[in-house]
């Protein structure tokens, strides 16, 4: 028994590295976030986003888009969700820097359906994310079934983001979970940008932390809030799926 134990032993250590540097992260473009990420949101695994508020929706699409890169973005939702939180729209997405074009929606009858739709998206390579919103507690979405989203993510690399919209949490198999709601704007003669009250709550690989970022929808990044209003031409995060933009540009007062 202790030499079959010792063996297990030393066969973790051999894969520990091996898991290490087959990792891909994606930067979010938010200095702090990044360096608790170690570089950033891994790809490939699973993420978990609890919504205080609709923002939620808004910071999960942002983080799906980064997880994407140039690939295509799947967005799995229930036939109700439209009533209960609003529709995916195409204009929105634009103005939040999202190309309509990459995103696909899917409207499942209930949560079983449209879990199961984004558990079997997960084996297209040709996918670069999925977004699976499951609102409230139903049955379906158990630990068991994390680990089912977990083993997908991890067969074709793309990544997974399960959206809980009025729910709490509950053990899952996740690499990271985030806590979403809306925060105060900048005081300014603009429009501004979205901002978000961000608490990461758990974190694998890491440490925990809670800040506010704020979307960039003309560079597809996160920032630190308080860098935006003293933008003075630094070197951004560049977006995922484009090549470092110039500096952003604001709207007309």
């Amino acid at each position: 028994m202790d030499g079959t134990a010792e063996r297990l032993a030393g066969a973790r250590q051999l894969l520990v590295p091996i898991l290490a540097e087959g990792e891909t992260r994606v930067p979010l473009g938010h200095d702090a976030a990044d360096r608790t990420l170690r570089g950033g949101l891994l790809r490939g695994a699973l993420h978990e986003i609890f919504a205080r508020d609709t923002s939620a929706f808004g910071f999960t699409a942002g983080l799906a888009r980064r997880a994407a890169g140039p690939k295509t973005l799947l967005w799995s939702v229930q036939d109700y969700s439209a009533l209960e939180h609003g529709a995916v729209s195409p204009t929105g997405l634009a103005e939040f820097g999202i190309d309509p074009a990459c995103l696909l929606l899917l409207r499942a009858a209930n949560a079983t359906d449209a879990l199961r739709a984004g558990a079997d998206a997960l084996g297209c390579s040709g996918l670069g994310a999925v977004i699976v919103e499951i609102p409230g507690h139903p049955k379906i979405l158990d630990l068991a079934a994390s680990r089912r989203l977990v083993l997908g993510a991890q067969s074709k690399g793309v990544t997974v983001f399960l959206l809980r919209p009025d729910a709490q949490v509950e053990p899952s198999a996740a690499e990271t979970r985030w806590l979403i709601g809306a925060a105060r704007s900048a005081d300014s003669d603009d429009w501004g940008h979205p901002r978000f009250d961000v608490d990461l709550t758990r974190n694998r690989h890491g440490e925990t932390g809670h800040w506010v970022m704020e979307w960039c929808c003309d560079d597809g990044a996160f920032r630190q809030s308080e860098d935006w209003a003293a933008y003075s031409g630094a070197v951004v995060c560049p977006p995922a799926d484009r090549p470092a933009a110039t500096p952003p540009r604001r709207l007309a007062g």
